[in-house]
């Protein structure tokens, strides 16, 4: 194990192939790890190394929707499709709870309730990366946050809220689909996913299997899985919606130690490596009718983390974020972040990354929230902690860089990043006040 302390005290542990997610660059294989020091954007924008570029593909209050209206405000997570005649439609989640401007507009057919003011945006861009046009493909939604992509190409959105909006219940999952707005048509929650504050989703692309996180306290919220039902025999495009409320198992994950013991809380693990068994307990409601589902009585208690994150899916597993941890807030344990893989074929959750807590809030990275997989290796993790917010990479073999800055006043978090098909691109969002970036540059396989 290596951290922070021995690498000149700057607090964080690694392991495996993902290695460590902070710090300068580190020699590797004659050469430093990533591009190079972040170079000040004479514009106030987006810091980024020598040789990258953006551009701003869409600003909350300021670009337009086809229709006229104002691109709406916190862009949140977002997933990248290819289109057929080159380009990318991109859709961006908006995590407006209803009292944020500009929201959502309502949309004939494509509106769940007309007095929220979430939903999503896809934002069709050509093969250079330059706006095209951007539209409501889902509206009436509430605090859409990380969400996530299925395997079969569409959009999963989560509310991450438990709230009741002009007698509508809210905090499920909607799909989205990104070439076709007619599948989009009069929006329906998948509510066999359960009803829950909703951050992310991943989805085992060989068994159905959907993972699902739970940003909530009091208390600290839960690790779900969804299993599809016996007999159906694929899900894919549009399947989701067609499901029973009840289809397939909804359950909470309880982490036991080697030796059987069960583990109540993540957030006392610090050593990387440290390896957990996965064992599920089925959720006594997941509709939530009266009680939410993390404070339910189980059969046997959950595990539990505070601020369970960003989840994406890669490397034969989902990665998934715990974005920190106070005993002030319930915690058992104090740190900057974890990031976690689970692995269905083990039946493990094993700990990756440990970041832990340091006064440095701003030339040391805290708060992972977001995460993508990087197709150039490791991963990319959006900050959402105090202080400068960055976009963090690793290399294949460990290594580590920042790989842009947010310059915008406010320091607000990162958002959304996700590559292109292509691998060109990497687009990323600043929730405040409002900013959907493309990204291009001499990307390359870090060794």
């Amino acid at each position: 194990m290596l951290s922070r302390s021995a690498q000149g005290g700057l607090g964080l542990a690694l392991s495996g192939s993902l290695g460590l997610l902070f710090g300068g660059p580190a020699a590797a294989h004659g050469r430093p790890a990533g591009y190079g020091p972040l170079i000040p954007d004479p514009a106030g924008i987006l810091s980024l190394p020598q040789g990258f570029h953006y551009s701003v593909i869409a600003e909350s209050g300021v670009t337009r929707l086809e229709t006229g209206e104002p691109t709406p405000a916190d862009p949140d997570g977002s997933a990248a499709f290819p289109l057929r005649r080159g380009g990318t439609a991109l859709i961006v989640n908006h995590e407006i709870s209803g009292s944020d401007a500009p929201t959502v507009p309502t949309v004939p057919d494509h509106t769940f309730n007309p007095a929220a003011g979430g939903g999503t945006t896809t934002i069709e861009v050509d093969a250079r990366g330059r706006r095209v046009r951007e539209y409501v493909s889902l509206a009436g939604t509430v605090n859409n946050c990380a969400g996530g992509r299925s395997p079969w190409g569409t959009w999963l959105t989560c509310e991450e809220t438990e709230a009741t909006v002009a007698g509508v219940q809210h905090g499920w999952v909607f799909e989205v689909d990104p070439y076709d707005q007619r599948a989009n048509r009069a929006p329906k929650p998948i509510k066999a996913l359960g009803r829950f504050s909703h951050e992310s989703v991943a989805v085992d692309p060989l068994r159905g299997v959907i993972y699902e996180t739970e940003d909530a306290g009091t208390p600290n919220g839960l690790f779900y899985r969804w299993t599809p039902p016996r007999g159906l025999r694929r899900l894919g495009r549009g399947v989701l919606r067609t499901l029973p409320d009840d289809a397939g198992t909804l359950e909470a994950l309880r982490a036991l130690r080697p030796d059987g013991t069960f583990v109540p809380d993540l957030s006392p693990a610090r050593e990387v490596g440290t390896r957990y068994r996965t064992r599920w307990v089925t959720v006594p409601d997941r509709f939530a009718a009266t009680t939410p589902t993390r404070k339910q009585a189980y059969a046997e208690e959950p595990t539990r983390s505070r601020k369970l994150e960003g989840m994406w899916w890669g490397d034969g597993g989902c990665y998934f974020v715990c974005s920190f941890a106070r005993t002030a807030d319930g915690s058992a344990g104090v740190h900057d972040g974890q990031v976690w893989f689970l692995d269905p074929r083990a039946q493990t959750i094993e700990l990756k990354i440990h970041f832990e807590y340091t006064p440095d809030q701003d030339g040391d990275a805290d708060g992972p929230d977001n995460i993508t997989v990087s197709p150039y290796g490791g991963l990319v993790i959006a900050e959402d902690g105090e202080g400068a917010s960055h976009l963090v990479g690793s290399t294949a073999s460990g290594e580590t860089f920042f790989l842009a800055r947010n310059e915008l006043a406010g320091e607000s978090e990162f958002t959304g990043s996700t590559f292109s098909a292509d691998r060109r691109t990497l687009f990323a969002n600043v929730q405040s006040p409002g900013h959907v970036f493309a990204i291009t540059g001499p990307f390359r396989r870090q060794r």
